[in-house]
């Protein structure tokens, strides 16, 4: 097992590990623990949590050695309720108040065999306002939102996996900032049940891991009616031309277009297709329904606790309080068609997976953003499954992703199919 101070560790080596005694599962806590220790002053990934070690330590004598996780700490992000720890989702609201049951997620990860580390930190309400985590290979740069600790608990190696949300960039851009994989499944195919959520309609649960195997491992335990995917073909690989791929920033586009040419050079086919002509009007539709439902998913407790809700989540609940239920039931078919013309022009086009920068740049310098999760937005919106894999690194040494998208409900054939793109960027 590696015990390196500061990079991923491997699910499935960890696992493997554990599974074999080296380390016995209460000496494993206590790595985790020194890591901690050491490591998350540096980077805060984690909610502060008195008495962690005799919980995890008790976790031990109830649950390791059970499952195909077998013990692996694995970090929750702090709006996923987990029994017998607050959820604060990063606000100063009263826990009491946003208690509720453990989350089917939770319940799935415990089954099989995980020790929940503790509770990750989190943007707001997984909304814009920052929370306290640094970007663990530029402690001065965001690591992105609203999975901020997640991802950067995995990036640091404090655990092998966490677990996060996106709504609309929040898996895909931290995954991308922090170097690590990121994995956001088809909308639904994990249950939501037990998490706080920000707007449901587009609301999903996903996972960071160090490598593609072990975000393979842990989709198949978390998502509804996994089924292995089987020897699948090459892919053909789609580039979305036009004014959506335009929003990313001139570094990322020249070492997006140097992906392609490995890609190619590699054997790929890689076709260049016109998508998203009306980007702007997509943008606007997700937004619409975007804040209706965050307006409507916090009416009671801002009423409430208004006053207690940090400025930029009061101000994208106050614009949600003027959209009408009309323009948002307008939004949303319109987003029906839109998954119609794209599959349509998906399969006339032949291709098996489109493929996109994860995030605009490298992380922003600064802890007073999260940076923009405009490159996952239509893909978001549409429900589409999408991975983040670690591609390179700007000038100025900040991790870059690659961001693969699949079909809609066919997750198992996006994360097999996607090993071809991903050994070439190794």
């Amino acid at each position: 097992m590696d015990e390196s101070p500061l990079g991923p560790r491997s699910l499935i080596d960890e696992t493997a590990a554990l599974r074999a005694g080296r380390p016995a599962p209460g000496e494993y806590v206590d790595r985790f623990l020194a890591r901690l220790e050491h490591l998350d002053p540096l980077i805060h990934a984690f909610v502060p949590e008195p008495g962690r070690a005799e919980r995890l330590h008790a976790q031990v004598r109830e649950a390791a050695g059970r499952g195909p996780l077998h013990g692996a700490v694995v970090g929750i992000k702090d709006i996923v309720h987990v029994d017998g720890l607050p959820t604060h989702a990063g606000s100063a609201l009263p826990p009491g108040v946003l208690a509720g049951p453990q989350a089917a997620v939770v319940d799935r990860l415990l089954a099989a065999g995980a020790l929940v580390a503790g509770k990750t930190t989190t943007a707001e309400f997984a909304a814009t306002a920052p929370g306290p985590t640094r970007n663990p290979h530029h402690p001065g740069h965001t690591p992105g939102g609203s999975s901020s600790g997640s991802a950067a608990a995995v990036a640091a190696g404090l655990v092998p996996l966490a677990v996060g949300t996106q709504t609309v960039g929040s898996v895909i851009r931290p995954a991308a900032y922090c170097g690590v994989v990121g994995f956001r499944p088809t909308y639904g195919r994990i249950p939501t049940a037990g998490v706080i959520p920000n707007a449901p309609s587009f609301d999903t649960l996903g996972v960071f891991t160090a490598d593609l195997p072990s975000a393979a491992l842990a989709a198949s335990l978390v998502c509804d009616d996994w089924q292995a995917a089987g020897p699948v073909p090459r892919p053909v690989l789609g580039v979305p031309r036009g004014p959506y791929l335009e929003r990313a920033e001139p570094e990322a586009l020249r070492a997006f277009e140097g992906w392609l040419a490995r890609l190619e050079a590699a054997g790929l086919e890689v076709r260049r297709v016109e998508l998203f002509p009306d980007f702007a009007e997509i943008a606007r539709q997700l937004q619409v329904v975007n804040r209706f439902e965050l307006a409507r998913s916090h009416a009671d407790w801002f009423a409430r606790f208004g006053g207690l809700y940090r400025p930029e989540t009061a101000a994208s609940i106050r614009v949600g309080q003027g959209v009408a239920a009309e323009d948002r039931t307008a939004a949303l078919h319109a987003r029906e068609r839109l998954r119609e013309r794209v599959a349509e022009r998906t399969a006339a086009e032949g291709v098996d997976l489109w493929l996109a920068p994860s995030a605009t740049g490298g992380a922003p310098e600064g802890l007073h953003t999260t940076g923009d999760g405009v490159m996952s937005l239509p893909w978001s919106h549409l429900g589409l499954p999408a991975l983040s894999l670690p591609a390179g690194r700007t000038a100025d040494g900040l991790p870059l992703g690659l961001q693969v998208v699949g079909a809609r409900g066919r997750d198992e054939l996006l994360l097999a199919q996607a090993a071809d793109p991903a050994s070439v960027l190794v």
